[in-house]
């Protein structure tokens, strides 16, 4: 019962918090909020097997993966605010001010990958799923790997659009996810 109000909870969070996202399902947003769903039902269902025998092999690669991610998302938001530049962007009212970036960020993690808090998400979801593989959490992981793709496919094209070719020459030289890998 417990897990099912901190859904619910969680899930009106996440409405509003991609509510201008959720109207326009050309935007990036719209789908990253599915992503966010899939992880928020990964922890839920995993989180009573978190410390069940904590030191196991697959369990210190699930905790190395949710600190890689934290790792992450604390890289990218801290390079995107020193570099990024901000201003309203018309064309995507539905961002959330911090990815209104202005210039091209090709520092930090954004030197080797294009959507470092994507990866975070990524690490911090198959983190999740190594905490306890059941046939319902190895949907979800799929689900939410698939859409985690989809939402960067989306941005990418929305940043081609706004930067043009220097986007089109920064994705020759990064990977999408994973440095030297995806």
């Amino acid at each position: 019962m417990i897990r099912v109000v901190l859904f619910v909870l969680c899930t009106l969070f996440l409405i509003n918090f991609s509510r201008r996202a959720l109207g326009n399902s050309r935007a990036h947003g719209f789908y990253r909020f599915f992503v966010f769903e899939g992880i928020l039902l990964l922890l839920l269902l995993n989180y009573p097997y978190w410390f069940v025998d904590p030191f196991s092999a697959v369990h210190l690669l699930a905790w190395a993966l949710l600190l890689t991610s934290v790792f992450f998302i604390v890289n990218s938001l801290v390079t995107l605010r020193q570099r990024g530049g901000h201003a309203q962007r018309h064309d995507m009212p539905e961002n959330l001010p911090f990815e209104n970036t202005v210039h091209l960020v090709e520092t930090g993690l954004y030197r080797f990958v294009r959507h470092p808090m994507y990866s975070s998400l990524l690490f911090l979801a198959w983190g999740a799923f190594l905490k306890h593989i059941s046939t319902l959490s190895t949907f979800l992981i799929l689900a939410v790997s698939a859409l985690l793709i989809a939402v960067a496919k989306v941005e990418e094209r929305e940043n081609i659009k706004f930067f043009g070719t220097a986007y089109e020459k920064y994705m020759q030289r990064t990977k999408m996810f994973i440095p030297g890998l995806l």
